[in-house]
């Protein structure tokens, strides 16, 4: 099984007619064939993608005549939190967004709007999702993946990418990746991801990459202490950064010693999950606790 999006997922991209927008949602019709249109303000009735996609005005108009559940936005930071929005307003159930440097001031206003409906945001900032086999709504490499078991959750792209290629090397497959992006504000967090990988029956075993800055792992390692009952393995990105220094991700920055790469390994053995001091022993670590 898989978690937020699968085969059957009917996907729009809100800034289809842009650049970016047309070349990941081509990548994503080829991986799952379930791109159903796109939406661009003044471009409804036209055609994207050589005319295999219609364009809408809007998500209304989309989720109405195209039956649209999953957004896609790579739509430009001064306009992607209304983006983000109008996609929750017209119903949209999991609401990509790409899109990076979106001001914080306007995440927290989107993020509040979002928490007043039933819609579920991925990101900002972030690579997306991918279910093996069945729909990519991003910019991961679906190449890489293959279907299987082990759930996926990460700030970082590239680390995503890095995970995914050390489990395959090891025959292990992916029930869901999710990259959540690594901004200040994002829309789900990875306590939320944990307890979707726990219901679905058919994930086994959770992989976790978190990074310095912030206190969403230790969030997520004290829930995962009493909720979780599959095996978490994790890594935290930065163990040798210095502080007070941002490194990357907007979010990736120590401002205490509780935020440090040390601070989270630790507590995160504390709460009961496995941790790994680099990627590469990912794949293996997965491996030997299956066999157990």
């Amino acid at each position: 099984m898989s978690i937020l999006i699968n085969k059957d997922s009917r996907i729009i991209v809100q800034g289809i007619t842009g650049k970016e927008g047309s070349f990941h949602a081509e990548q994503c019709l080829e991986y799952g064939n379930n791109v159903v249109g796109g939406v661009t303000p003044g471009k409804g009735g036209q055609t994207a993608l050589d005319g295999k996609v219609p364009v809408f005005d809007t998500c209304h108009d989309a989720r109405e005549k195209a039956g649209a559940n999953v957004s896609l936005i790579f739509v430009p930071p001064a306009f992607a939190a209304d983006a983000i929005k109008e996609a929750a307003d017209a119903g949209i159930e999991v609401i990509v967004c790409i899109t990076e440097g979106i001001p914080v001031a306007d995440m927290i206003d989107a993020y509040d709007f979002v928490k007043k409906t039933n819609s579920r945001l991925i990101g900002p900032n972030c690579p997306g999702l991918l279910t093996p086999g069945e729909a990519k709504v991003g910019i991961m490499p679906g190449f890489i993946a293959r279907k299987g078991t082990i759930g996926v959750i990460s700030k970082s792209g590239t680390l995503t990418y890095e995970a995914v290629s050390q489990l395959v090397a090891q025959g292990l497959g992916q029930s869901t990746c999710v990259g959540i992006g690594g901004d200040p504000v994002i829309g789900t967090k990875m306590k939320d991801l944990l307890q979707l990988f726990e219901d679905d029956a058919e994930t086994e075993a959770i992989v976790m990459i978190g990074e310095i800055g912030g206190s969403m792992e230790i969030e997520a390692a004290d829930y995962a202490k009493t909720h979780i009952k599959k095996p978490i393995i994790g890594f935290i990105a930065g163990q040798t950064a210095p502080a007070g220094r941002r490194m990357g991700h907007a979010g990736a920055i120590v401002s205490g010693a509780d935020e440090s790469a040390a601070a989270k390994m630790a507590y995160m053995k504390k709460c009961g999950i496995i941790v790994v001091d680099s990627p590469s022993e990912i794949g293996v670590t997965v491996k030997n606790i299956l066999k157990r």
